[in-house]
């Protein structure tokens, strides 16, 4: 059976709404820990655990690591970026220290999984200054990608290694660990997981970029579970290339036997709508049908206006796509 996972955020905090997300057939969860820690999210924990109870669930634990992922610093309120206005990255739009040196000329700079454009017009110090080619509105801890920089972070944060540490006792039961680069970053997360008594916690890595995909032959078998996040990925070429790269993700872990999921904008339009599109709804209906082991929402549950709705359609559309490959 296909696990279904929804992103835990402000839009599914209370009681109520987390019992409806079970109840719609969500049979795991997501924390994002580039947002909050466990032990600062350990109220939210236990309302889950409440509603699941009360459901007769026991459901999935996913803690998605910081890791190597870029994103944007704290601000203190959404930023609207009007299309043609010029902005200081690293002071206006804190980042990385790391990103800095890349920011040259004519630098691509997507935030929030590429729904913001920015292009680098010249360096300043501490940062550059840069023209809004696509607007929106930006908020805090979003990610960022520079296409064609090699920025290099390490595995892990000192965040990352506490909440490690701490994942057994809050009741992790699988680590999401982003940018994968090569095996050694499984095996770090892995030998962490192992010195702090979670060796029955099992290893996600997400392929995020064209690195984490040519390295494919060796992360697998690293690995409990591919994930296939199309958020960065989808930055890391042309947008038209994404489903090939999905389709051939897909395809190595089918012929090695070992389960992946797929991430992302599998129903982004609900968060402001209660309907999804037809294309939502084959994607992943196709999901299903190319083998995925796990779908997972996020911002539908975590900050969308129709967080039930949307795991409802989720859902109802995997039960259909296992119906549909059982009559065959």
């Amino acid at each position: 059976m296909v696990q279904i996972y929804g992103t835990l955020g402000p839009a599914c905090s209370d009681d109520g709404t987390l019992a409806r997300l079970f109840e719609a057939g969500m049979t795991g969860v997501r924390l994002n820990l580039s947002h909050v820690g466990l032990s600062s999210a350990a109220e939210q924990l236990e309302r889950l655990r409440a509603a699941a109870r009360r459901c007769g669930v026991t459901p999935q634990l996913l803690i998605d690591m910081q890791g190597p992922e870029l994103r944007t610093g704290v601000l203190p309120s959404p930023l609207e970026l009007e299309e043609g206005a010029l902005v200081r990255l690293g002071t206006e739009i804190p980042l990385p220290s790391a990103v800095l040196p890349h920011l040259t000329p004519g630098r691509e700079v997507l935030l929030d999984d590429g729904k913001l454009l920015l292009r680098v017009r010249e360096p300043l110090p501490g940062g550059a200054l840069a023209r809004v080619e696509r607007g929106g509105v930006l908020r805090s801890r979003k990610s960022a990608a520079l296409p064609g920089a090699d920025v290099r972070l390490p595995a892990m944060t000192g965040s990352d290694r506490e909440n490690l540490r701490a994942a057994r006792d809050y009741g992790v039961t699988g680590v999401m660990q982003p940018f994968v680069r090569g095996r050694e970053d499984l095996e770090a997360v892995r030998e962490a997981l192992d010195a702090a008594g979670g060796r029955d916690i099992r290893l996600f890595a997400k392929i995020e970029n064209l690195e984490g995909v040519e390295k494919l032959p060796e992360l697998i078998p690293a690995a409990d579970e591919i994930v296939i996040a199309r958020g960065d990925l989808g930055n890391s070429g042309p947008l038209w290339k994404l489903p090939a790269l999905q389709k051939r993700i897909a395809a190595a872990c089918r012929a090695a036997g070992r389960p992946f999921m797929v991430v992302t904008q599998m129903l982004a339009s609900m968060e402001q709508n209660p309907v999804p599109t037809r294309a939502e709804v084959g994607d992943i209906f196709n999901a299903v049908l190319d083998g995925a082991a796990s779908v997972m929402v996020t911002g539908e549950t975590a900050v969308g206006n129709y967080p039930v709705e949307a795991m409802r359609y989720l859902s109802n559309t995997v039960r259909e796509a296992e119906a549909y490959l059982e009559g065959q």
